[in-house]
């Protein structure tokens, strides 16, 4: 597997041959606190003067090595180029047209420029508080809350239908999310703004090992009983933390559609029961 100083050498030494107007790194290897291992990739952006040079012909991509696989995307005005090598690396490259470089600094939370002899870079600055989470308001508060509830009749209809993926989609892309967000808040009421990092990979750093182990409970839903099981518990742990934040923080929060949901749930979806001893 080539070592990190190959990589970047190779990195700089293409982009030098392709005329690249500038080169950055983002990611996790631009953040010390992260520990180094060999599945961090290179989030390199070359930021060019047009694209089409380098689009209309793609060997040379070629130079970085043999992939394994690879994906191509467009985002905006920029083109991704996802490749996983043979030897293991893996670079995630984006062509980036200058005139559309703060399009690329938006979207990053932090990066190290590697070679800018024009400055292009000189004018913008990271972001690294990009995936704190502060305490919240009153209003994000309750639109989390109704969020929470009325998604949750859709997994009810799931279950009641078998309709296993619909309601899986429903219970973790949204109902799970607003927890894991509560939960952030949580924190965040207790030690002000915090980073969580992306998709929430560092809230249980900040957390009780038995919250953790509570959340990731919830995550079996390989039957339809499992997916009940899991409704029914997210149901429970989200209204035991959403009375703690709220009386922490002077929120109102609304008990009667809370526990009409729950008891809606129960009624649909009978001979199932939940641990309801939740630890705040």
């Amino acid at each position: 597997m080539r070592n990190d100083q190959e990589m970047l050498a190779l990195i700089l030494q293409i982009a030098k041959k392709l005329q690249v107007d500038a080169v950055a790194l983002s990611g996790s290897r631009t953040n010390q606190k992260i520990q180094k291992d060999d599945f961090q990739d290179y989030d390199v952006v070359y930021i060019v003067d047009g694209l089409d040079y380098l689009t209309s012909d793609l060997s040379w991509l070629d130079q970085f090595g043999k992939r394994i696989i690879e994906q191509h995307n467009v985002l905006d005005h920029r083109h991704l180029y996802l490749m996983l090598f043979e030897d293991g690396n893996r670079i995630d490259l984006t062509l980036c047209p200058k005139e559309h470089i703060k399009e690329w600094v938006d979207s990053e939370a932090d990066f190290t420029v590697l070679n800018d002899p024009q400055g292009l870079f000189v004018p913008y600055a990271p972001t690294p508080k990009r995936y704190w989470t502060s305490p919240t308001s009153a209003t994000d508060f309750d639109k989390s809350c109704n969020e929470f509830w009325w998604v949750s009749a859709y997994v009810v209809k799931g279950i009641c239908r078998k309709q296993l993926l619909y309601a899986t989609d429903h219970l973790y892309g949204i109902c799970q999310q607003e927890l894991l967000k509560i939960l952030a808040w949580k924190v965040a009421s207790d030690r002000g703004a915090v980073d969580i990092g992306k998709n929430y990979k560092y809230l249980f750093n900040y957390l009780p090992s038995e919250k953790e182990k509570e959340f990731f409970a919830l995550l079996d839903f390989s039957s339809l009983d499992k997916i009940t099981q899991s409704l029914l518990a997210t149901m429970e742990f989200f209204h035991q933390e959403a009375q703690y934040l709220a009386q922490k923080m002077g929120f109102d929060y609304d008990m009667e559609v809370a526990e009409k949901m729950i008891q809606y749930a129960e009624e649909k979806l009978p001979n199932h029961s939940v641990n309801k001893e939740h630890k705040l």
